[in-house]
């Protein structure tokens, strides 16, 4: 699977944020600062894992069938959108 610049910096920011929460843990932050920082990362984990497997699904959709880019993620817009 080719993987997304954009997708790795997001990997590296969640990074940064994880290393600021064991940082905040080192500081001796309030606890609900801290869990408001990790809900942070959860959200940007589970959104990274949204575009890589969408990504993944339109490389296999295009290499095995005979359909642009354009038409895959025309599809999956109409998916989304709910339309």
């Amino acid at each position: 699977m080719i993987c997304d610049v954009n997708l790795k910096n997001r990997i590296k920011r969640t990074k940064g944020q994880m290393q600021g929460v064991l940082d905040m843990m080192d500081s001796d932050h309030a606890c609900m600062d801290i869990v408001v920082q990790l809900k942070a990362v959860r959200a940007s984990i589970d959104k990274a894992i949204g575009i890589l497997t969408t990504e993944n699904l339109k490389q296999a959709i295009i290499e095995t069938n005979n359909v642009s880019s354009k038409q895959v993620e025309d599809a999956i817009s109409i998916i989304i959108k709910g339309i």
